[in-house]
C-alpha cells in the first residue's frame, strides 16, 4: 500500500487477516447491484492482486459483476498496455492518478490513456484525512483542465461536508476513502458512516459550478 496512510492500511490488514479475496469484493458488487444500486462503480486495487488474479479474467469478472471502471494506482499509462486492451474491449473505464507535481507532458499522457475521469491528488504524500486542502488546488485543476475534457475528481484529505463543497466548487467529482473508512470502525459504524454520506453529499451538491 504505497499511497495509503494508516487507516487504509489498517482496514486492508484487517480484510487480509479475515480471509478477503478479490471475488468476495467482486460479489459484494453483484450484491449491491442486486439490491438496486445503479450509480457508476469504481473498483480501486493495486496491480498485484489483479495481476495474480489474472488481468483478463479480472476484467471479464468484473463487468460481470457490475464495475463500470478500474482505478490502479501503482500501474502507470506506460506499464497498462494489456489491461487497457482487455478494458477497451469490455467498456470498462481506465482512471488514472495525477498529483500536484506532475508536468504538462504527464497530464497530456495520463489523459490520453485516461476514460470515464481522472483523479486528481490534491497533495503528494499518502492518503488521509486533512484538517484543510492546499491553497494551490484550483490552479492544479485549471492546469488539468487546459488539456482535457474529462470530468476531473478530486481526492486524497477531504473528509468534511465543508471541504467537499470547496472540492466541488472547482472540480466535477470529490473522492473520499480514508474518512468515510474510519467512519465505519465500530459497532455503530453503519450509522456513522450514513451521517458522514449524508454531509458530504450536502457540501458537494450545494456547491456545484455553475
Amino acid at each position: 500500500p504505497l499511497a495509503d496512510g494508516p487507516t487504509i492500511q489498517t482496514a486492508t490488514y484487517t480484510a487480509l487477516t479475515q480471509g478477503t479475496t478479490v471475488k468476495d469484493c467482486l460479489a459484494m458488487v453483484r450484491e449491491l447491484r442486486a439490491a438496486g444500486m445503479e450509480q457508476p462503480f469504481c473498483a480501486m486495487t493495486y496491480y498485484n492482486p489483479l495481476f495474480a488474479y489474472g488481468v483478463q479474467r479480472f476484467v471479464d469478472d468484473a463487468v460481470a459483476a457490475g464495475v463500470d471502471g478500474l482505478i490502479v494506482p501503482d500501474l502507470p499509462p506506460e506499464e497498462a498496455e494489456e489491461l487497457e486492451a482487455a478494458c477497451r474491449a469490455a467498456g470498462l473505464a481506465t482512471i488514472y492518478l495525477l498529483a500536484p507535481t506532475s508536468t504538462d507532458e504527464r497530464i497530456r499522457a495520463v489523459a490520453a490513456h485516461s476514460t470515464g475521469f481522472i483523479y486528481l491528488v490534491s497533495v503528494t504524500g499518502i492518503t488521509g484525512a486533512r484538517t484543510e486542502l492546499p491553497p494551490d488546488l484550483a490552479d492544479f485543476v485549471a492546469r488539468v483542465r487546459r488539456h482535457t475534457g474529462l470530468p476531473l475528481a478530486v481526492g486524497f484529505g477531504i473528509g468534511t461536508g465543508e471541504q467537499a463543497a470547496a472540492v466541488a466548487g472547482i472540480a466535477d467529482g470529490v473522492i473520499v476513502g480514508s474518512a468515510l473508512v474510519k467512519a465505519a470502525a465500530g459497532s455503530d459504524g453503519v450509522e456513522r458512516v450514513a451521517a458522514l454520506s449524508d454531509e458530504l453529499a450536502r457540501g458537494a451538491h450545494t456547491s456545484r459550478p455553475g
